[in-house]
């Protein structure tokens, strides 16, 4: 049987206050359409329409060839965007999901929970509800004395008895495509909106004896809709927690989840443990047994085994296995740091290789730059990479030591197993094995204070 969705995605959000169009905002790193067409999609779905309005170009730019797009060029209501998907799927048959972008929390489980149950009782409709003890707002699921749906019945068209009905719709539904298409031709917009609504579509089936169900997820957080940043916060919560307690059960220790943040995409190993305060983001890889102390940021990035990242920001870079980076160090864009690397307080590195059990401990930048295996950089060393319009590039052999305030004025290399005496200014090549001196003849005038 094929399978299908459309994605609701034309609104602009205005309650957002935002430049930002409303599915595009960011829950846990990844933008609230992405979190819905992953979710669709590792739920079996083959093929996704994403209907477009506000933000079109953008939205078509973030989902790219995971999805056709069907243009909403007037938002006249929920079933005028779902008739928009026509030009791809009106031919088909088979399940079609309807979802909204602005609903990140609806997990793929119950999405495949949703089509199973769908299938299994060969409806020609399916709600996703749940069921919640604060029901305002939502519309309610009028169920018959044997259980069966009856209708949905929105909150200001609701009875004091429905409106004390508990179990809501979440906006989302499985349809047998075929009779989605042709009920969709006949909803009307004679209400005080004069919209198109999509639960007018259950109405129309129901009036021709379909059978119509209702699958009541577990979860009613799950069914949030994010209209305005109250929502998005609450949701960016939510999506939060339930990332944490998956890389717990997995096997990361973390000290304090609540005051841990880990966006959707990262990858993290078994016994790595994370202090509070951290912050891991991006497409961030993270090994096994790794330590990252309090109030870490790492972004898109990788940590090998072993390796402990102590109160330092990390980004677009490598971290070998066992390195230890901090505390307080800063790793930029590019750098490459080698098994058994220490990066100690107060480094920066950017755009730089050091090499198998390099050390810089202290006060240094090293920037575009490579560092040889098991070489010492002294404390406030530099790379002086830049004349003010061009970067250049350092190399230091292995084992070679570096004394403490060396400036290498790059271009310029030092051969392996040479010395650099501390306080040196280097601006010429230094041969392998070799003492290079660069500092002005000390001076000593005795008594010059008393006179």
């Amino acid at each position: 049987m094929t399978r299908q969705a459309i994605i609701l995605a034309a609104g602009k959000g205005t309650r957002m206050k935002s430049k930002l169009y409303k599915v595009l905002h960011p829950v846990a790193g990844k933008p609230m359409v992405k979190h819905v067409l992953d979710n669709i999609r590792e739920a079996g779905v083959t093929e996704i329409v994403t209907v477009v309005g506000h933000g079109a170009e953008k939205v078509k730019g973030l989902l790219g060839n995971e999805s056709k797009f069907s243009m909403q060029e007037e938002q006249l209501g929920t079933a005028h965007a779902v008739s928009m998907a026509k030009e791809h799927l009106a031919g088909n048959s088979g399940t079609t999901v309807v979802i909204c972008g602005d609903t990140p929390l609806i997990s793929k489980e119950t999405i495949e929970g949703l089509i199973a149950h769908h299938e299994q009782s060969g409806a020609k409709a399916t709600i996703l509800s749940a069921k919640t003890n604060q029901p305002f707002g939502y519309g309610r699921i009028v169920r018959d004395t044997h259980g069966n749906v009856i209708k949905i019945v929105e909150e200001k068209d609701a009875s004091l008895k429905e409106k004390f009905i508990n179990e809501v719709s979440s906006g989302t539904f499985c349809f047998d495509n075929e009779a989605l298409f042709e009920k969709l031709a006949l909803v009307k917009n004679e209400n005080a909106q004069q919209e198109y609504y999509l639960p007018d579509v259950i109405q129309l089936l129901k009036a021709d004896d379909a059978k119509v169900e209702a699958y009541v997820t577990e979860n009613f957080e799950e069914t949030l809709g994010v209209n305005d940043r109250v929502n998005l916060a609450l949701a960016d919560k939510l999506m939060r927690h339930r990332i944490n307690v998956q890389h717990m059960l997995n096997g990361v220790t973390m000290i304090d989840p609540d005051t841990t943040y880990i966006e959707s995409d990262v990858q993290i190993g078994q016994d790595t443990v994370i202090e509070p305060g951290v912050s891991l983001k991006g497409r961030t890889v993270i090994g096994n047994e790794v330590i990252i102390t309090a109030h870490s940021e790492i972004t898109d990035s990788t940590i090998g085994d072993g390796a402990e990242i102590k109160h330092s920001v990390v980004k677009d870079s490598v971290v070998g296995e066992c390195a230890a980076i901090g505390p307080f160090a800063q790793l930029r864009p590019g750098s490459d740091i080698g098994r058994e690397v220490k990066i100690g307080n107060f480094v920066e590195v950017k755009k730089a290789k050091l090499h198998d059990e390099a050390k810089v401990s202290h006060l240094s930048y090293i920037g575009d730059a490579e560092i040889g295996e098991r070489t010492n950089v002294g404390c406030g060393s530099i790379t002086v990479n830049y004349d003010g319009q061009n970067k250049y590039k350092t190399v230091v052999g292995k084992d070679a030591f570096i004394g403490c305030n060396s400036n290498l004025v790059a271009p310029v290399t030092v051969g392996d197993g040479s010395f650099v005496a501390a306080g040196s200014t280097i601006t010429d090549d230094v041969p392998e094995a070799s003492l290079a001196l660069g500092r002005a003849r000390q001076t000593t005038k005795e008594g010059y204070y008393k006179k």
